[in-house]
């Protein structure tokens, strides 16, 4: 005779039959880093408030593109970036130009097939999606909405649209991907330093060689920035995720065999 399910006891954690997944039924224990990892707000808000005001320059340099409100101080800067256009400045302009032209695609080319070499998908697709986005969709299409005439007689070759700097923009943003793929968290804030220098000198650069207006420069990098920003909120976990499965693969290959070193890695 059975016994009444409603009468026997309930069982216990010890009587429940263990998880399936593993031959000798014990139960997989869960990583730290393996719990969901969730986006940050601060960083979403750090995108999205420069990209608004891009967006929102834009809007106004499109109302009177010829003549908008800040033009005194673009003509003012600009008679201050007046000659003599020779000398060491000219030389720094010069790889400026170049760096930020066709020639700088070869840093994060470089970057992506290391990336995809060391198998961190997540990091490729992250640089994929903020170079791309960052320059074809932001960049591209302010230019296109905005159109706006560049400084008479730059010296160097430049295309259609001053408004935004496709080379402030790229500045910027490679700092900010550069950053969040390459730098340990403990020495950003040194690198985010160096990199508005940086991005500083190449806005220099655009308006001393008269190739954009300076407000040119300040939406090209503000925007640049914004999407790098941006992408890193969009792709935080899997970052995450992939920088815990990196530093397992570390510490497997540093148990087999004591003696080998282990790259830092950035992410």
């Amino acid at each position: 005779m059975s016994a009444n399910p409603a009468t026997e006891p309930a069982p216990t954690p010890h009587d429940r039959p263990d998880r399936p997944g593993r031959p000798d039924g014990t139960r997989r224990s869960r990583k730290p880093g393996a719990s969901r990892v969730r986006r940050s707000p601060g960083l979403l808000v750090a995108g999205l408030l420069p990209l608004a005001a891009a967006g929102a320059t834009a809007l106004v340099v499109r109302s009177d593109i010829t003549d908008p409100p800040f033009q005194r101080l673009d003509d003012r800067w600009l008679d201050w970036m007046g000659g003599p256009h020779d000398g060491p400045y000219l030389a720094a302009a010069t790889a400026l130009n170049w760096f930020g032209g066709p020639v700088g695609a070869v840093l994060p080319l470089s970057l992506l097939f290391l990336l995809l070499f060391r198998r961190r998908w997540a990091s490729a697709g992250f640089l994929l999606a903020a170079y791309l986005g960052g320059n074809m969709l932001v960049i591209q299409g302010l230019k296109h909405l905005v159109d706006r005439p560049r400084p008479a007689d730059p010296l160097v070759r430049v295309d259609h649209g001053s408004f935004p700097s496709g080379h402030a923009a790229t500045a910027a943003l490679l700092v900010v991907v550069a950053g969040a793929l390459l730098v340990p968290a403990t020495r950003r804030r040194a690198w985010w330093y160096g990199g508005a220098m940086f991005t500083l000198a190449m806005m220099w650069s655009r308006t001393w060689l008269h190739a954009h207006w300076l407000t040119d420069t300040v939406a090209g990098a503000v925007a640049g920035a914004g999407a790098g920003l941006l992408t890193w909120w969009l792709f935080q976990p899997a970052l995450a995720r992939e920088s815990v499965r990196s530093h397992d693969r570390r510490g497997a290959a540093a148990g087999a065999d004591p003696g080998a070193a282990a790259v830092p890695d950035g992410g």
